[in-house]
């Protein structure tokens, strides 16, 4: 997919062979960190999930011919890592991360609640603000972020309503396995 400067982004990718693409808690840790070297330069970031083996990012490019020059590096850097750190070789990832714009304002919701929702859909965690590798527990903090969180509450229409439209119920939960 070709990107474009001021649009909105749901970036994802998965390990190779839908291998783990985090082994330990320094490795998400790692992840963000160079993610925000390489990329946070140049896009805005209003959601993530670090899932095991794949992540989310709904972002918004600020400016695309240094955001894709950043994202390469970025994917190069932190495979590189991992590969040195666990005496690993080969591609880490599945081949080149996906981008699918997102361009409506109820979508901006659904695809936030969606990749909150990713650790209680997989049974990582039973409540959605128990899983630390995702953006759904800054959202409850007072503490200061690079995620706009002021945006994404405008869309939700408050914290209140950020909150009920996360709450995940059993059949939501089924169809999110199918997926």
């Amino acid at each position: 997919m070709k990107i474009s400067d001021n649009t909105y982004y749901h970036i994802y990718n998965r390990g190779n062979n839908k291998e783990p693409i985090f082994f330990e808690n320094e490795n998400y840790l790692f992840f963000l960190s160079q993610f925000k070297k390489h990329v946070l330069p140049f896009c805005e970031v209003y959601a993530y999930c670090l899932m095991p083996n794949h992540f989310h990012f709904f972002i918004l490019v600020n400016d695309k011919t240094h955001f894709e020059a950043g994202i390469k590096n970025f994917f190069i850097s932190y495979s590189k890592a991992i590969n040195k750190k666990y005496n690993r070789v080969g591609s880490l990832f599945q081949g080149r991360y996906k981008a699918s714009e997102i361009d409506s304002d109820s979508y901006y919701t659904r695809i936030i609640t969606y990749i909150h929702q990713n650790p209680v859909a997989a049974n990582l965690v039973t409540v959605i603000s128990d899983y630390k590798y995702s953006s759904y527990p800054v959202y409850l903090s007072n503490k200061e972020t690079v995620l706009n969180k002021q945006d994404v509450l405008e869309w939700f229409g408050g914290l209140e309503t950020f909150i009920n439209d996360h709450k995940i119920t059993v059949e939501e939960q089924d169809i999110l396995h199918l997926k």
